[in-house]
């Protein structure tokens, strides 16, 4: 699986220790930055990883910034991208499976990175359940359309 990830100066090092563990597990990382921890603005690569998984570029995404939730507004601009913050793995596991998430966010300031790689596991291996609740994920995307 091609996962895009993205972050902001506060999370370069974790971005890394999550980009590791994800090509450990056989994943090919899209890394669209920073690699620098000189301060920059998230909206920028929340945006970049958004495009690359509305466009298909990757398949999914992760973002990353101080508490991951001004990195996963950005995101969530980008038509398409279902982006979800979480703290823990049971939320990353059902933003899979009931919304349909492409796109997760956590926080460096926020998570250490034994929880993040735990996070991240439960995302990356659970599955979108459809039936009931493909008519909800299907009424973000009209609300989408609309605005």
């Amino acid at each position: 699986m091609k996962i895009a990830m993205g972050n902001d100066h506060t999370a370069v090092e974790l971005k890394n220790i999550i980009k590791a563990f994800l090509e450990e597990k056989g994943h090919e990382v899209l890394d669209l930055g920073t690699n620098s921890t000189e301060s920059c603005d998230y909206p920028v690569y929340g945006e970049k990883v958004g495009r690359a998984v509305a466009s298909g570029e990757a398949d999914l995404g992760i973002v990353i910034c101080g508490t991951g939730v001004g990195i996963s507004l950005a995101a969530n601009k980008v038509k398409g991208v279902r982006a979800c913050v979480c703290s823990e793995p049971y939320t990353a596991k059902l933003s899979r499976m009931h919304n349909n998430s492409n796109v997760l966010a956590f926080g460096a300031r926020v998570v250490g990175s034994e929880m993040a790689k735990m996070i991240t596991e439960e995302w990356l291996n659970a599955e979108y359940e459809g039936g009931r609740h493909q008519r909800r994920v299907d009424m973000l995307t009209e609300i989408e359309n609309r605005n």
